[in-house]
């Protein structure tokens, strides 16, 4: 672990333990155990920043499981396949990719828990606040808690459309359940209030706390999708925001497209406009590569537990992976694997246990197999999503390897922090604007911003582009980042047919609201459809 995430976090568990001290005491006869008060804390600016960071804590949740598996999984990119009745758990994670999903999905249950949990600290947060002195780090940080606020609010507006706003801490009365289009307004509204008391600062100091690119970041990618969101088109809007951030110049492609998905990766990453900080012991709970990782690959990464490895990529979606210089390639396995030295890696099994379906003589006798991925993905059983549990049925399937290893955590936990926000989505984003009717600015060109993007990928310049083309580059660009589903859903292709799904009610863009609150809060509404 770096010395940065090792103060970061150090400071976080301090911070935790001062939010305890102030609002955890419910009997009054108790004699206070600190000399920290409403009425002196916080204060300073290290003490504002301090009291925040139980929204921190709360914000790393869900996207170090359950959203990235939500977005991931519901698309023609990758599926968590059940094998010999494993991983099937109630169809928790077949449904997301069928889009047979409904209210009773635990993973959509977490996902809107997550995002209302961390909204509520948020207020909770700024109820602090109100009897602090006014001073421009009070103004600082309740400008930087609310746009945490919105950006939960973005997540659950994506995915839920129709949900709460809620901005008091206790407060009850706004419970009910608001048109997709109001939240996008109160969203919008309450970015373009902060923005002027958001910092510019783009380093150590401020990584992991919104600044005003993470601020025009949120605006661009809701004024892209806004036509669905909203009915009304918003591309010159995400345009402007985009400019805002290019023209700053506080942020490029870092060569190292690899290295910044690496457990060391942090501030040092120019390419991140908003990153997730994790860490393996202090600040844990993402461990993306247990899901997409073979067992038989423990050794060979150094890895503290054995990974499960259900995550398959879709061969149609690894066919954008089409030019063979391209050093995005390099996050999937395929193939025939090696250790680092070149040795093959070898699984030990039975000529059975190799392959299910043998029929041959001995077939208990020992086979040594060299581990090797292959392509296609095959349903033995499609109405339990078995694909089988033999050695050739788990090597299906190509792996993603983006967010690597990480070996020096001791347990699944990763120290690999989670990016949401990239400055290549931003170049992406304007040229998908202009192609789609904006006016283009200070020079770009949708092929000019799209060939920004592959050069630093060391792939072939093109020399056109059209929609089609811009969303195989994003496939390619954001693969196993969380944002596959949006895309889809933008580009009318959410509908159509990928495995064995054949689900093209488009209802589902829209998640259902989990049965749990519906049933906790009467005034919601269920989506249409569900």
């Amino acid at each position: 672990m770096n010395r940065f995430k090792r103060n970061l976090y150090t400071g976080i568990l301090a911070v935790c333990t001062v939010t305890v001290c102030l609002s955890g005491c419910t009997k009054l006869d108790v004699k206070p155990t600190s000399a920290l008060t409403p009425a002196n804390f916080p204060t300073t600016a290290a003490q504002f920043v301090a009291a925040t960071g139980p929204i921190y804590t709360s914000f790393r949740g869900a996207p170090g499981r359950q959203w990235w598996l939500v977005e991931n999984l519901s698309t023609d990119m990758e599926v968590l396949v059940a094998r010999g009745g494993n991983w099937f758990d109630g169809g928790n994670y077949s449904t997301l990719n069928l889009h047979t999903y409904t209210g009773d999905n635990g993973n959509l249950e977490t996902m809107w828990q997550w995002g209302f949990g961390t909204i509520s600290t948020c207020n909770q947060v700024l109820s602090l606040f109100n009897s602090a002195p006014e001073s421009s780090s009070k103004t600082q940080t309740i400008a930087e808690i609310k746009a945490m606020r919105a950006m939960c609010y973005y997540f659950m507006m994506d995915n839920f459309a129709n949900v709460p706003i809620i901005t008091k801490f206790g407060d009850t009365t706004g419970m009910g359940t608001q048109p997709r289009a109001k939240v996008f307004a109160f969203i919008e509204s309450e970015l373009l209030a902060q923005i002027p008391n958001l910092s510019s600062t783009v380093d150590a100091t401020t990584y992991g706390r919104p600044t005003k690119y993470l601020a025009y970041a949120i605006l661009a990618k809701m004024y892209l999708n806004a036509e669905y969101y909203t009915g009304t088109a918003r591309y010159q809007d995400c345009v402007t925001m985009c400019d805002n951030i290019i023209s700053a110049n506080v942020y490029k492609l870092d060569a190292d497209y690899l290295g910044m998905f690496k457990p060391n990766n942090g501030p040092q990453i120019k390419d991140f406009i908003y990153a997730i900080p994790y860490d393996g012991v202090y600040a844990q709970g993402m461990y993306y590569a247990r899901w997409t990782l073979h067992p038989a690959l423990k050794t060979k990464y150094n890895m503290p537990y054995n990974p499960d490895g259900p995550v398959y990529t879709y061969p149609s979606y690894y066919a954008n992976f089409n030019d063979p210089n391209d050093i995005r390639n390099g996050q999937y396995l395929t193939g025939k694997q090696y250790d680092f030295n070149g040795a093959p890696i070898i699984i030990i099994t039975t000529k059975v246990g190799l392959d299910a379906s043998y029929s041959g003589p001995n077939p208990s006798d020992t086979v040594h197999h060299q581990l090797e991925f292959t392509p296609n993905i095959v349903w033995r059983n499609p109405s339990t999503f078995d694909i089988g549990n033999d050695e050739l049925a788990n090597e299906e399937g190509y792996r993603n390897n983006k967010y690597y290893p990480d070996s020096q955590a001791p347990t699944r936990n990763q120290s690999n922090d989670v990016a949401l926000f990239r400055y290549a989505d931003i170049l992406l984003e304007k040229a998908e604007a202009i192609l789609r009717g904006a006016n283009a600015t200070n020079g770009d060109s949708p092929l000019s911003l799209v060939n920004q993007v592959r050069a630093r990928a060391q792939a072939a310049a093109f020399s056109s582009v059209d929609l089609n083309a811009l969303l195989a580059e994003r496939a390619r660009e954001f693969a196993d980042e969380g944002w596959r589903r949006n895309d889809l859903i933008r580009f009318g292709q959410y509908e159509k047919p990928w495995g064995i799904k054949t689900d093209a009610d488009p209802n589902k863009r829209i998640f259902p609201i989990p049965t749990p609150e519906l049933q906790l809060n009467s005034k919601l509404i269920q989506n249409p459809g569900y």
